[in-house]
Parts: C-alpha cells; structure tokens; sequence
C-alpha cells in the first residue's frame, strides 16, 4: 500500500511530449557536437596539405637560394643562379601543389593504378601495361644526354625534397581518403622516367584516329552481316566519312616555304642531345569508375577523350597588328579535368647565360620539368594536334604461340607483367606483341570484336582477304609511334631557348611524339609553323581501315624525313591558322592522313582574322574575342533548311521562330541555341542512330560534313528511315524539331523565350579519381560545379560534348593565351581551374569563372611587372650543416 508520505517523496513525472523534446534536443546537441568536431578535424585534415608560400624553408639539395614570387592567383615565378636549383625548385613547388595529382598520373602510366584504388582498375592496368609505357619511358631516360638528364634529375630531387617532410594527409587531402581503407599506401620517390612518361599519356590522348579506324572496321562487319557486299559497304563508310572538304576549308600550309636546312644536329643554347638522339631512329570498397574500353582505359589521367579533343592556335604578324609585331594565340582542347592538366609557372635564371640559359614562362604539366607552351625573351610558341596518321590496327593471324609472316610462322614475342591490387590479390598478365606492336584484342570489347570477325574491314580497305581456314585465331596488334623510345621530353627545353626561327626548327625536330603543329613568332618580327614528329611511310595500306599483319607489303617502311615535312615562314596572307585541318593539299608527297578535323574551327578563323584586319589593325584583344567565338556551322545551314519546312504544335513553332531568327552563336544565355543543339541532336540520331544497322554519330565536325551535303540533296536515301517511320528530308527535319521541343521543353519548360544553352550545356569539373568515386559525401569534397558555359562542338571557343549521351560539356580548351610580341607584359593567359590541386585551397577553381567568361588575366614577364604582380615570395636556402 502506498502512503500519503510516499506520494509526496515520489519525482514528479514530465509529459511525455515534454520527456521526448529533451531527448531529441540532447541528440540534436550530441549530432551537432558530433558535427561540428568533424567539420574541425575535416578543416585541421584538409588545411594540413596547404603548401607554405610565404617565408624562408631550407631544402636538402639546394646549392644557392631561390625565390618563388606567387602572384594573387597562386602562380609562381621561380628564380634561380643554376638550372639544378631552377629544375630542382620547379619540382618542389609542383609537388607543393599537385603531388597527388603527380603520384596518380605515374600510377596510370604505369599500369598500377589498382595498386591506389583496388581490383576495379585490373582492366585499366592490363591495356596500359600492354602498352607498356612505363618500358619505353625507361628507355629515352636511358638514352638522354648528360645535360638533360640533369634536368630531370634535379626535377625529381625536387620533388623528393618534398617528400621528405610530408606524407599521408600532408601531401593532400585524397590521401587522408584513401589511407581509411588502403592505410598501408605510401608514395614512393619520384624518378625522371615518372616525369617522362606522362609525354606518352599525352601522346595517347591527342593519337587521332585509332577509334576511327576502330569503328569503321565494326561498321564494315555490321553492314556485311545486313547483305552489302564490299563494294556498297565501302560506298557507304565513304559518305559517312567524307575526305576534307578542301574546296570549303583551309589547309595549314597552302605552299610549302624555302627555308635553310634545320641543322638537327647542332646544339641549342644549353642544349646537347648527344647519344639520346639515336634514340629518334582509394579502395577495393570505394566504386571506383571502371573503365569500359580503349578510349576511357588510357583517359583516366585528363578526362574522357571526346568530342572535341584537339585546338586552335594562330599568329599574325605585324602587317596586320597595331604594334607593328605578331600576335600569337593557343587554346588546346582536350578533356576537362580537375585539377587541370595545366600548371602556369615561370623559371628565370638569375643571369641568362650559356650555362644557365632559361628565362621562360608559359604552361606546364605537373610531374613534367620545363615550360611546354609559352614563350622566352625573344620567341614565342603554340601547339595544336596534328593529326596526321601515327597508329595503325594489324589483323594478325595466330597459331598457338606463333604467327604467320610472309608464309612463315615467327615466334610472338611474350613477356609476364603482375599487377598488384590494393585489398586482393596479384593478377599476371600475359602480354603478347608481333612485329607491330602489342596484341590489343582479348582486352577492349571493340578490339575483340573485330578480332572475331576482321574479314569485311579488309575488304572494305581494300586489303588482302582473310585466308579461309577453319580454326583460324586472329588477333589485333597496334603500331604505334609512341611505343618507340623518342626525344620529346628534350625538345621542350630546346623549345624554351630558342632565339630564332633556326633554332625553333632544331627544336622541333626532336619534337617526335605527340607530333604537333608548331607555330612561331619573334620579337624582330617573324612568323612561321614546323609541322614536326615521327610520321610513317606505309606501304600498301593508308591506316584508314585495320591491315593484313601477314603480308609485310602493308608494314611501315620508315618515317618522312624532317626536312620533308611542312613548314612555313612569313607568308604573303601574314598569318597562319592551325586547328587541326588538313595541314596540306593531297598532292603533298608523302600520305599524312585522312582523318583530319573537318577544318570549320579553322575557317571560321581565318575569316574572323580576315574580316577583322580589312577594317583595323588587329590588337591582343581581337585574339581574345576571336577564341571565344561560338558560331556554329551545321546552326546556320539548319537555320536556313527551315525556312519552308512546317512544323505541328504552337511550341515546336515557337522553337523554329527562334531557329529563323538566330546569328547561330551558341552563348549560354541563348534560347536559340539551346532549340538548335537539340534540333541537331535529335537529327542526328534520326538520321544514323536510329536505324538497323545503327550507323556511328561520333565525330560533330564530320556529321556537319555528312549532314551539310543531305541537306543540300534532298533526294539522298539517308532521309528515309524506316525505322522511325519517316520518308523524306523535311519529315525527318519536322520529326526532329517536334522532338527537340518535346525534349527540350520538359528539361527547362515550355516558355521558349526561357530556355538557355548554358544550363544545358554546363561543365561540372570532376576530379578524375575521387571524384568519381560513387560515394556523394567524397565526391562533393573534391568536385566543382555546375558552371554554364558558351561554345560547342566544332566551333571556336570548342566546349564539346557527346551526341545521343548528354549536352554536358566534357571537353574544353583546356587553356587560352595571347602573347603581344611588342610588350610580353601585355600578354595574358588564363587556363580552366587554378594553381593549386588541393580541395577548398583558394586557387583550387579560382580561375574557372573567368575562364567560363572568356576573361583572361595579365601575364607579368619582366623583372619589374613580376615584382609589381607578386603577392607571396617564399626563399627556398640550401640546408646548412648542424654545427
């Protein structure tokens, strides 16, 4: 029995409302205390890696004191009494900024990518270590001269300088990520071979037409298998891929110049090529992004190759200039990536001289020593691909660890790599090679597909068929320039002290693989282009579709001798536009190609160059706009194929008003071009896409080809598909615009007036390792964006993206310049994200903006506008000895 007493003693019990507030406010405060320690340990974790950019550090390996002059971007000048102390410096302050950017670049060109992030990149390392990369950067380490491989050494001793005081979640932050479920990784020591080859990586990214080759040799098989014979499949991957049209677009060098033979074996500045030129003849638990085939395999290190991938580069000289001297302008295109795959910096030797000749500024790659775009005291440079033909596919006949060679069976050469896995398992791989190159099928899906079944690409080629036996094994090899050791990573310091247009073109001559347009331009004036690299002499086959591997008829026989090659020196039109055009006409001696980009981009310049100059002298400003000109070819021919094509619904008519009303700029706050892109697109796969068997919608500057000829011969029997129901050229535009609207208005609704190409258009930067990761809380640390963005496929300000995938920008000038050769200050310079590859660091994407906007920043040269620019120095002192 209870008491009075007791009840009086008894707690007084709250509501249980009350009870439950008091609960959850104690979680709330435990969940926030929780948070908010998190957020401290994340910020202490993530500042932890910021690199010191002010002050005084002593450096093990230094022989004298260096300054690096940062400027309110992050940029760095570096200045130095030696070119070990430059080289030695330029490698500390890339590991400074983008060691792991650096660390993960060596792992993918060596094939050890599942060594960081588990079994996911098995894939990805047996292609790459069947290329062997890593074997033929070893080899021009081993062949370089004394000279350049003390530049690469004091890079690396550099970098191993910063290795020394940091590790783990110091060195960045997607090591602290990673060290949660692969605690045992740790960086190794930096080598010259690991700077040396990322050139081959780059090489892969800008090899042309392997993919082309590839799928025309796919579609032969496809198009056999519906009943064409040779013939009609031939007649038909002829109009899909059409020849250059020449009579429409430029070539790079319209008449060939006289110039003095280059002496390539002369010294340039500091220069001495001496033996090397005989080198010339996360986790296993994190869902890591796999690669699916060839082309996302080797593209892991600066985005997906895409639509897009190549760029623009032009000089005028000062015939046509306010100055009175040459302008010079580059944006290569190539795979968005974050960090970018650009690192702006400035090496300047205290007193220029014979022994220490560097004083340089322009672009580089992080992992790489030197300046790879830029310009000196006297000359400046540009790159452009040239896409010129330097791959090549061989059928190869196998018969058990043999195969067969001019009637011969020859031993296939064979050799065991091990690839070790984060969290599992050491996979071997058994890597085969002919005499071409290593044996590529059994590893891509589209390389095993047409090792299944090669008989109707070779005769779609042209090539002898495939002898009929039964049980026969076929394989695809490929050949390669950039599987030969070369001597590219010694061009670029030649490059950097060249003094005239004779010593630009020494340099270029030892500017072997990637081979691209060079162009040129001087202080005194000059102009000029050196179409370099190893390019091959076939035999009976031009590389347009895969070759007989055993009939040494169709093997290459040599490489076109440099002073064959094209070159030009101030022409009589006083500029030289290259933007992956055909370089010459097709009575050029020697076959380069016939996968040249389709030359609007190119065009489109020289008009704008042209036009410009008819009216007044062109300034740097002029250059600026010219790259951000987004003008769209395959939009103006639309525009005008829809003047009498009638369309159902007030919405799809509205869209067509704006189509007939547009200047077919595709700016991003554009409604019309949003309607026009996803007209073509729509189209595009209407007409190809969209039928048995599906034709191939890769390549935008090729369909502008293909579909600018339809449009022009309504009578052409692509305007019928049966498939989608449709009989002719103006039902197939009507469809195509009735669906665009359908599409377009359900993405940013049915006011048309509202739509814009930006949004639609919109480059998210993605960290090309965590950052697809598949886990948000991870990828929202290192990714950035969405920013809207202009431009498009195969315009100028070229921002491309993938038909029948996504209107998402993928690929993107990577960077812009302008050099004023009448006052280097005036120069500018801008490039995609910032200097620094640290997440949530101020200079991670301080550039993007302005980049998106077409703004750039001024390019402080000189002593006295460096100073005036600096915001931070940091004096880099040798280490004293205790005592």
């Amino acid at each position: 029995m209870t008491t009075d007493s007791q009840i009086t003693a008894a707690p007084q019990r709250r509501p249980l409302a009350a009870r439950i507030g008091r609960i959850a406010f104690l979680v709330i405060a435990a969940i926030v205390a929780v948070a908010v320690a998190a957020a401290v340990f994340l910020v202490w974790t993530i500042q932890r890696s910021f690199p010191q950019t002010e002050g005084t550090l002593e450096l093990d390996g230094l022989k004298s004191s260096v300054a690096v002059q940062r400027d309110a971007r992050g940029i760095p000048t570096i200045t130095a009494d030696s070119t070990h102390d430059l080289f030695f410096a330029e490698g500390f302050v890339h590991a400074q900024d983008r060691f792991f950017e650096m660390d993960f670049r060596r792992h993918v060109t060596a094939g050890r990518v599942s060594e960081m992030f588990g079994e996911s990149q098995v894939g990805t390392d047996s292609f790459l270590r069947t290329l062997g990369w890593r074997d033929v950067a070893e080899a021009e380490v081993a062949a370089m001269d004394e000279t350049t491989l003390g530049y690469y050494q004091a890079y690396a001793d550099g970098v191993n300088a910063y290795l020394a005081s940091h590790s783990g979640a110091e060195l960045s932050l997607e090591y602290a990520v990673i060290g949660m479920q692969n605690a045992d990784y740790a960086p190794e020591p930096w080598t010259p071979a690991d700077s040396v080859a990322w050139l081959k990586a780059m090489a892969w990214d800008l090899r042309t037409n392997v993919e082309d080759e590839t799928e025309r040799a796919l579609l032969a098989g496809e198009l056999a298998a519906s009943g064409s014979d040779a013939a009609e499949t031939r007649t038909t991957i002829d109009e899909l891929y059409p020849g250059y049209p020449f009579d429409e677009n430029p070539v790079i060098v319209p008449k060939i110049s006289s110039v003095p033979e280059a002496d390539t074996d002369a010294d340039v500045a500091a220069f001495t090529p001496g033996s090397g030129s005989e080198a010339q003849a996360a986790s296993a638990t994190i869902d890591w992004q796999t690669a699916s085939d060839v082309v996302e395999a080797a593209s892991l290190l600066v985005g997906d190759v895409g639509e897009g991938i190549g760029s623009n580069s032009w000089v005028v000289s000062g015939a046509l200039t306010e100055s009175g001297l040459p302008l010079l302008s580059n944006d290569p295109h190539l795979g968005a990536a974050l960090p970018s795959v650009w690192y702006q910096v400035q090496l300047k030797c205290s007193k220029v001289t014979d022994s220490c000749p560097f004083d340089v500024g322009g672009f580089s790659f992080s992992g790489l020593p030197g300046i790879v775009i830029g310009h000196n005291q006297q000359v400046a440079w540009g790159f452009t691909n040239l896409t010129t033909d330097v791959t090549d596919l061989y059928i190869e006949k196998i018969d058990g660890d043999q195969y067969w060679r001019d009637g011969a069976l020859v031993p296939l050469e064979e050799r065991t790599e091990t690839i070790k896995v984060a969290g599992g398992d050491d996979v071997t791989l058994k890597v085969r090679s002919t005499v071409h190159g290593p044996i590529i099928s059994g590893l891509v899906d589209d390389f095993t597909a047409l090792a299944d079944d090669p008989g109707a690409a070779l005769a779609a080629g042209g090539a002898a068929s495939v002898p009929a036996e039964e049980g026969a094994e076929y394989a695809v090899s490929l050949r390669w320039t950039a599987l030969d050791p070369g001597t590219a990573s010694t061009a670029i310091f030649a490059l950097a002290t060249a003094k005239d247009f004779e010593d630009f073109r020494k340099a270029a001559s030892l500017f072997d693989v990637p081979a691209q347009n060079l162009i040129y331009a001087d202080t005194e004036g000059n102009i000029g282009y050196q179409a370099p690299g190893r390019l091959p002499i076939r035999g009976a086959g031009d590389g347009w579709m895969p070759q007989p591997g055993w009939d040494s008829a169709y093997d290459w026989s040599g490489f076109i001798p440099f002073e064959d090659l094209p070159v030009s020196y101030n022409p009589a039109s006083g500029y030289i536009v290259t933007a992956n055009n055909a370089i010459v006409t097709d009575d050029y001696e020697h076959f380069l190609s016939k996968d040249w980009d389709y030359g609007y981009r190119a065009a489109r310049i020289a008009h704008l160059i042209e036009r410009r100059s008819a009216t007044a002298p062109l300034t740097a400003q002029d250059m600026r706009e010219i790259q951000m000109d987004s003008e769209m070819w395959i939009g103006k021919q639309l525009t005008a194929a829809f003047v009498d094509v009638e369309v159902s619904g007030a919405g799809p008519k509205a869209a067509v008003e704006l189509l007939r009303g547009w200047d077919a700029q595709n700016d991003a706050s554009s409604a019309a071009a949003a309607f026009a892109n996803v007209l073509w697109s729509n189209l595009v796969q209407n007409l190809f896409a969209e039928r048995e068997p599906a034709l191939p919608i890769d390549g935008q500057g090729r369909l502008f080809t293909v579909v600018g000829a339809l449009l022009d011969d309504p009578s052409d029997a692509l305007w019928i598909n049966a498939s989608i129901d449709v009989a002719g050229m103006d039902e197939m535009l009507a469809l195509s615009a009735e669906e665009a609207y359908a599409e377009l208005s359900a993405r940013q609704g049915t006011d048309v007036d509202a739509w814009n190409w930006g949004d639609l258009h919109a480059l998210t930067l993605t960290s090309s390792t965590l950052g697809e990761s598949g886990i948000a809380p991870i990828e929202w640390l290192f990714n950035r964006g969405p920013y809207p963005v202009s431009g498009g496929a195969s315009v100028v300000n070229a921002t491309g993206w993938k038909l029948g995938t996504s209107y998402a920008t993928t690929t993107v000038p990577s960077m812009r310049m302008v050099v004023d050769l009448a006052d280097l200050d005036a120069s500018s310079w801008i490039h995609l994200t910032g200097a620094s590859g640290h997440a949530f660091h101020e200079h991670y994407t301080d550039q993007t903006e302005d980049w998106a906007s077409g703004v750039q920043q001024p390019w402080a040269f000189s002593k006295k506008a460096v100073d005036a620019a600096t915001a931070q120095t940091l004096v880099l002192t040798p280490l004293l000895p205790e005592g």
